[in-house]
């Protein structure tokens, strides 16, 4: 809203530092300066409402060093996150993005799915929560949203380089003269790939069998890819929420790198400068991602050893929706496993645990396990880790992993 205020001060105005609103680094640091702001300050009047409330944990005696400490800590500590988002993206940013508009939905959206399945937990005093079941509808109903938004919508283009333009200095250079080095903007199910000479791969090569026309039917591929990749993620933060700190500090690090990548493909001269692919109008995501991490950030200050609050399915579920529409937007989705690192490894270790016992009961007459308890996390837990390290190492590997992402961009 701010955005647009200060846009009509400067066209008709000119009112001095009005044009500062134009920039997407000046809207981004004043998104994540408030959104800090209202973690923090009003983050711990939430909690104390919802202690008020008696919104607390249920812990389920799972034999654990310290667990039954946590019993009656506040949870639903999602809304903090939800609200520190929120409020600076609608003061900050371009309203009328298609990239942000998606990413709202996909915040209230999962946010919803969230709230119903802890307070059916807390209020209906059922420990199972929402039913598996309608979980993953409501994922694959946000997958769906996405799929076909960003396939169809005419805003959600790219912009290729013409093949004989040599990438150029950034500081010699300004945008508007950049635009003669690429080709005009296009519709495209083109992502980008890790380790590859080119960097890219268009999913609609994976029906190029169907005849000429087989462009056309790319949405069979990349609508069904969508929804798998929003199930898959937003799965993998709500299964790492397990010990104080993991999920929000894991998560700030997805994030901040993926607020790299979005800038700099929204960004016609440094995607120039660093040969990747240039999405027009992403750059606003960046605006998005500074609140977000502002709000996981300032939410982490109360969710760090020993938890004051829990951020509960309301925030993990939200989070990871977030991190997987914004992946495909920016179309780095296929940088996920080594991105989301952790969050795969979690997954992973769940279904390995569950499906070696099933085999080994059926097999042997008695199930055994892979790990101590899964998801991973807990298996340091049996071992005798304390909570503490386990999350700073977890954050070290995050941080690795994170790394190693940024560097494949370059690696081909």
């Amino acid at each position: 809203m701010l955005y647009y205020l200060f846009q009509f001060l400067e066209d008709n105005y000119q009112i001095p530092g009005a044009g500062l609103f134009q920039f997407i680094t000046f809207r981004a640091a004043m998104a994540v300066i408030l959104s800090l702001l209202i973690s923090t300050i009003y983050g711990k009047r939430i909690i104390n409402y919802l202690r008020r409330k008696q919104v607390g944990e249920t812990v389920r005696e799972l034999g654990l060093e310290g667990q039954t400490e946590k019993a009656g800590t506040p949870t639903m500590g999602g809304v903090i996150i939800i609200l520190a988002t929120l409020i600076p993206v609608l003061l900050f940013a371009a309203l009328d993005n298609i990239y942000i508009i998606l990413l709202i939905v996909a915040t209230v959206w999962m946010g919803a799915i969230g709230f119903v399945d802890d307070y059916i937990k807390i209020f209906k005093k059922d420990k199972e929560g929402l039913k598996g079941r309608f979980k993953i509808l409501g994922q694959i109903g946000l997958g769906i949203i996405v799929g076909v938004t960003l396939y169809f919508h005419p805003d959600v283009t790219i912009k290729e380089k013409l093949k004989d333009m040599q990438p150029t200095r950034p500081e010699f250079v300004v945008q508007e003269d950049q635009q003669h080095f690429f080709k005009e903007e296009e519709k495209s199910t083109k992502t980008t790939i890790p380790m590859f000479k080119n960097n890219e791969f268009d999913y609609s090569e994976l029906i190029a069998w169907a005849g000429d026309n087989y462009k056309s039917y790319a949405w069979i591929i990349f609508i069904p890819l969508v929804i798998l990749i929003v199930t898959a993620v937003s799965n993998g933060a709500n299964l790492t929420d397990g010990i104080d700190g993991l999920a929000a500090g894991s998560s700030a690090i997805i994030v901040l790198t993926l607020g790299i990548f979005a800038w700099v493909s929204g960004n016609i001269i440094f995607s120039d400068y660093l040969n990747i692919m240039y999405i027009p109008r992403a750059g606003e995501i960046t605006v998005f991602i500074a609140a977000f991490v502002g709000g996981l950030v300032g939410f982490l200050w109360y969710n760090a050893y020993p938890a004051q609050v829990f951020m509960g399915d309301t925030g993990s579920l939200t989070i990871g929706g977030i991190i997987a529409v914004i992946a495909i937007a920016i179309r780095k989705e296929l940088l996920i496993p080594i991105l989301c690192g952790i969050f795969l490894a979690e997954n992973l270790s769940v279904v390995l645990q569950v499906s070696y016992f099933k085999f080994t009961k059926k097999k042997y007459g008695e199930g055994r396990r892979i790990f101590l308890m899964s998801p991973l996390h807990h298996h340091y837990q049996k071992k005798g880790y304390h909570e503490s390290k386990i999350v700073t190492r977890f954050w070290i590997v995050g941080i690795v992993l994170a790394i190693v992402t940024i560097v494949t961009l370059k690696v081909r």
